[in-house]
């Protein structure tokens, strides 16, 4: 049977109980359990489970006695290591283990790398010296600024079972509604990601889109959040507060963003993290301050050499959303602008890489609506949950499912010689100093430079191409470059160029080892993908074909190229802008995949095998044939005679 699970998701809070021997960790334990003062506790409880309905989020605690002795260390960093949250002890009527809380346990915690949030707990209050003057807060204040995982520090007593029940209320709170994510207690202010999850929350319920909620629009918040309706003397009300505090927060139409941030932050400031979190929870968000799983359409399934593309309508709500921001109308996106977009999801996903610099941009920085949607694309293609999150995020409407889609197989397009796909991704290999680089920098519009910058990790480009034969057709390729050193690396996993359309090797012609290179990283490649299953259209590109060629290069690319059964090497200057029309020829290779794949001694091989069978197979089926029509015959001729007689 199933128990009860808080708005989050959690089944249970587990809650670790630590601290000197003595401090009354057992009793405190036992009280909470017993819903009383026991006269005798056993060194180290047992697990005591908690009842759900004991407090109102309904979720059942664990609570876990700690021993305090050296021999029974490991057991005891095991359980901090578990534990959702951590009550640290100390005696109320003996100062010296109030000073260990701070020297010894909480570093120990660091220490051990426990991130659970802290609750320091002094228990018998009833025995402490009542001459004593220092309030609690003064007291614990010091090691709170020190130790920001203290959620907060309460005094109890297990013998009057005064605040007891406090203390795991406060645990438990601290798990399911933490503070950590909403507020920055170095800035003294909500953090960003937390106003960022609010700015979609009120761009959600601001119906109208007028940048303020009406009356009726501020009821259906509360009714959807709490449900149930606010009187509009209550509406006024708050109205009223956030205008003497937040003059800006009110308009004649309603409440603005400032004033619902400033509504949300005072539940903050009055310890109610609870009813922020109602409000966050309602709109889907978990600790993280991200859209939780239930609130995202199940992954889609797709196999190694599948790939998962936008839908016309996801690119159709793109265009609108780049039309909305663009509003000097220079189409094309600044970067405040861009910012703008990505101001209702927790970050934005471009800032980074491998999406920073990864599509074309204007001359003054600025992205372009081909740079957008490629943008887009490529987020798509390596993290299609990402993406389908921030199109959410930004507020794609529709139906979630419908806003991606999963391609065909590429085994299966190569055996039918065509393909449906809009985004094609191409593997970039090469020798250091080859032109990789500027491959991709020359398909983002980008101007040559001599200056040379070693590739160490891979990197992409991606863009719109417009395809001449047919008007109006519009591909998207993104390169992805391959650094030399990481090949072997890259190979080692059988499903590397499973997501491959077209590879490409790029090699200097003017240079002999460059040459020598890519032929070798040209063979290493094809024999992976027979021994993996993935023949890939491969192309040749002899780049700084301004430079003197190599000769030998020259004579044996064309062998190659020849014995391979794959076109002849295409020669680029990207320095003197001759492209000589690559990009293109890239797009048409992986649309008709079938003709770029390289034919090995093995694969012909292979195919005159299967050819062979499908001969004999075509024997074997004509001489059945004959053989049916032959017996036919035979008693057609014998039931004639049979008549006759």
């Amino acid at each position: 049977m199933v128990g009860p699970s808080s708005a989050d998701g959690r089944r249970g809070v587990r809650i670790a109980v630590a601290g000197d021997g003595g401090t009354g960790k057992s009793t405190l334990i036992a009280a909470i359990g017993s819903d009383s003062f026991p006269e005798s506790v056993p060194a180290v409880l047992p697990p005591t489970r908690l009842p759900h309905y004991l407090y109102p989020d309904s979720v059942p605690l664990t609570l876990i006695d700690t021993p305090s002795s050296l021999a029974k260390q490991d057991t005891r960093n095991e359980e901090l290591k578990r534990a959702d949250a951590v009550v640290l002890t100390y005696a109320c009527d003996e100062p010296e283990s109030f000073e260990r809380v701070s020297t010894y346990w909480l570093p120990e915690l660091r220490k051990l790398e426990v991130q659970a949030p802290v609750i320091v707990v002094g228990c018998k209050l009833d025995l402490q010296n009542e001459d004593r003057l220092v309030s609690l807060e003064s007291l614990t204040a010091h090691i709170m600024r020190r130790f920001t995982e203290i959620v907060t520090c309460v005094e109890c007593s297990a013998a009057t079972f005064y605040q007891v029940p406090e203390v795991f209320y406060f645990a438990q709170k601290a798990v399911l509604h933490p503070v950590d994510p909403l507020f920055d207690y170095k800035r003294h202010a909500l953090t960003d990601r937390c106003v960022r999850a609010l700015r979609r929350i009120f761009v959600l319920c601001d119906h109208d889109m007028d940048d303020a909620l009406n009356d009726e629009e501020l009821n259906d918040f509360q009714v959807r959040c709490f449900n149930a309706p606010l009187q509009p003397s209550e509406i006024e009300n708050v109205k009223t507060i956030v205008e003497q505090k937040v003059p800006e927060g009110v308009n004649s139409v309603g409440l603005t963003f400032p004033g619902f941030i400033y509504v949300n932050n005072m539940f903050l400031k009055k310890g109610r993290t609870e009813t922020f979190w109602a409000v966050l929870r309602k709109f889907g968000y978990d600790n993280d301050l991200k859209l939780r799983d239930d609130f995202l359409p199940v992954p889609l399934k797709q196999t190694s050499d599948q790939s998962v593309e936008l839908t016309g309508d996801a690119v159709e709500f793109l265009n609108g959303i780049f039309r909305l921001l663009d509003t000097d109308k220079d189409r094309s996106l600044r970067p405040a602008e861009v910012d703008k977009l990505f101001e209702t999801a927790p970050e934005s996903p471009w800032n980074d890489a491998p999406y920073k610099d990864a599509t074309e941009k204007t001359d003054m920085g600025y992205i372009s609506l081909n740079g957008f949607l490629s943008q887009w694309a490529l987020m798509t293609l390596l993290d299609p949950p990402h993406s389908l999150a921030n199109l959410i995020y930004i507020g794609y409407n529709g139906n979630p499912a419908a806003a991606l889609r999963v391609t065909h197989r590429r085994s299966l397009d190569r055996k039918k010689q065509t393909t449906e796909r809009n985004v094609f991704q191409c593997y970039v290999f090469g020798s250091k100093h080859a032109g990789k680089s500027t491959l991709l920098y020359s398909l983002l519009g980008r101007p040559f430079s001599s200056n040379y910058t070693p590739t160490t990790v891979d990197q992409y480009a991606a863009n719109v191409v417009e395809l001449k034969r047919v008007r109006g057709t519009r591909k998207i390729l993104i390169l992805r470059e391959i650094p030399e050193d990481g090949l072997l690396e890259f190979l080692s996993n059988q499903d590397f160029l499973a997501a491959c359309d077209v590879a490409v090797f790029v090699y200097d012609s003017s240079d002999e080892y460059s040459w020598k290179k890519s032929r070798d990283l040209l063979e290493k490649v094809v024999r992976q993908g027979e021994l993996a299953g993935y023949r890939v259209p491969c192309l040749l590109i002899a780049a700084k074909d301004d430079l003197t060629p190599f000769p030998r290069a020259v004579l044996d690319s064309v062998k190659v190229t020849q014995e391979l059964g794959i076109e002849a090497p295409i020669h680029v200057s990207m320095k003197l802008g001759d492209s000589s029309n690559v990009y293109h020829k890239i797009v048409n290779t992986a649309e008709h995949p079938h003709l770029s794949i390289p034919e090995t001694e093995n694969s012909r091989k292979r195919k005159q095998h299967h050819q062979l069978l499908h001969h004999s197979l075509i024997f074997a089926l004509v001489g059945a044939a004959l053989a049916v029509v032959g017996l036919t015959a035979r008693r057609a001729r014998t039931v004639k005679k049979n008549s006759a007689a």
